[in-house]
C-alpha cells in the first residue's frame, strides 16, 4: 500500500498547522524535549529535523507515537492517508477560529439572545453553502 502523503510531509504539516499556544511554530528541541520529559520516549531535536526534512523515513512506531501524542492527533495520522485529510481539515477549522474575526463574531454571538444565534448560525451556513458552491472562497 502506497502513501499520498510522505511522513516528511505530514509531520511539516503539523508544524506548521499547530502553534504552540499562539507562539508560532514550536522549535525541534522543544518539541524533542517535551516528548521526553511528557512521555518517557528518547527521541532528539536532530531526529524530529531528519523526520521533516525525509533525511529520514522509516521513524519507530515509538517515535510516531510520541510526535500524535504532543501534536494531539492519533497515530494513525501518520499511516493512514485517509486518517490524515480529515485530521488536517480539522487543524484548518481550528486555524480559522483562531483567527481574530472568527473570535470576535463568537464573542459578540455569545451575548445575543438564543434565537438570534440560531439566526446568525442560519446566515453563516447559507453563506458557507454559497461559497462552497462557487468553489474556493474569496481570500
Amino acid at each position: 500500500m502506497s502513501s499520498e502523503f510522505s511522513i516528511a510531509e505530514k509531520l511539516d504539516h503539523l508544524f506548521t498547522q499547530v502553534r504552540s499556544a499562539g507562539q508560532g511554530e514550536a522549535s525541534y528541541m522543544a518539541v524533542a524535549e517535551a516528548i521526553r520529559a511528557q512521555q518517557g520516549i528518547q527521541i532528539s531535536h536532530t531526529y524530529i529535523w531528519q523526520l521533516r526534512t525525509g533525511r529520514r523515513t522509516n521513524p519507530t512506531v515509538q517515535h510516531l507515537k510520541g510526535l500524535a501524542t504532543y501534536f494531539g492527533v492519533p497515530v494513525a495520522y501518520f499511516l493512514d492517508d485517509d486518517q490524515a485529510r480529515k485530521i488536517d481539515s480539522q487543524l484548518a477549522l481550528l486555524g480559522t477560529l483562531r483567527d481574530a474575526k472568527v473570535q470576535e463574531i463568537a464573542l459578540r454571538a455569545a451575548d445575543v439572545s438564543p434565537s438570534s444565534r440560531d439566526t446568525i448560525g442560519e446566515l453563516v451556513r447559507k453563506v458557507w453553502e454559497l461559497e462552497q458552491a462557487r468553489g474556493k472562497p474569496d481570500a
